[in-house]
């Protein structure tokens, strides 16, 4: 299947304001991409690409002051399955995971192990480890966290989000992230767009959170929002959490004056 995805963002600066963007797939859907990313800004204005330490495409440049319109437009191909369940997925011994999963144990700016360590052991420990185990505490984040847009706020964390009992996808992702940590499962915080492909379409259209998770050698998706397997999952950037791959990373003040995203299924491709 096809799969269009983009956006249109318009931020208004009272200054020239240097700005880093995480906003293009990641490199690893690379050879899927059918019809190339396509990515202006109005006013037209200069852009510099390069990598992060997470591997992560990140787009530099400085926003004029006024307003901006940053817009990007792709297709890419997709197999169309549902993200994969291995319920016999094993957990892997701390001293037996690459070195470049340590990172992903450690508390982080969002998620804070060390207030839930003592909670994620009494609700989990006993739990048998691996898959189940996972998915024990993403059944747990999906009814502990009620879902509200208007409840939003930049700086809640998965400690504040487990006793406020409310936030938006990213909160369930930190909760679930931090849990993970806690129990010595590598957990990373992940972010892209997610389109309403074989469910009921809700409006309006957002970029999505959700969690990787390393058990038996390799990363699994796990999604504690929406908590059951989706079509068409398109990774934008991966990151400890939120911190490391906001949308937009603004060396200024700014206002968020537009924001309009869109991922949906298309059956005639037309090469641009």
């Amino acid at each position: 299947m096809f799969i269009r995805y983009g956006y249109e963002i318009t931020l208004t600066c009272q200054q020239p304001t240097a700005l880093v963007c995480l906003l293009s797939v990641h490199e690893d859907r690379a050879a899927d991409i059918r019809v190339p990313e396509a990515v202006f800004t109005n006013p037209d204005v200069p852009t510099t690409t390069y990598r992060d330490l997470f591997g992560n495409r990140c787009r530099r440049l400085v926003a004029p002051a006024g307003d901006l319109t940053l817009w990007g437009d792709a297709t890419i191909e997709d197999d169309g399955m549902l993200d994969r369940i291995v319920p016999e997925a094993r957990e892997v011994p701390v001293a037996d995971l690459p070195d470049d999963c340590l990172v992903y144990l450690m508390g982080s700016r969002y998620c804070e192990t060390d207030r839930l360590s003592q909670i994620a052991w009494d609700m989990f420990g006993a739990t048998p480890p691996g898959w189940g185990r996972v998915q024990a505490i993403c059944d747990f984040v999906n009814g502990h966290i009620r879902f509200d847009y208007q409840q939003a706020r930049s700086t809640r964390t998965a400690f504040e989000a487990f006793h406020e009992q409310v936030g938006v996808c990213r909160d369930f992702a930190h909760l679930a992230v931090a849990l993970c940590r806690c129990l010595n499962i590598p957990a990373r915080y992940v972010n892209g767009h997610l389109g309403d492909i074989g469910v009921p379409v809700v409006d309006p259209m957002d970029f999505s959170a959700w969690m990787e998770v390393f058990l038996d050698g390799e990363w699994h998706t796990f999604d504690p929002r929406n908590n059951k397997p989706r079509i068409g999952r398109i990774v934008v950037a991966r990151g400890r959490d939120a911190t490391d791959i906001p949308l937009i990373n603004s060396f200024g003040p700014h206002i968020l004056k537009g924001f309009r995203v869109w991922t949906y299924e298309v059956t005639n491709l037309q090469p641009r």
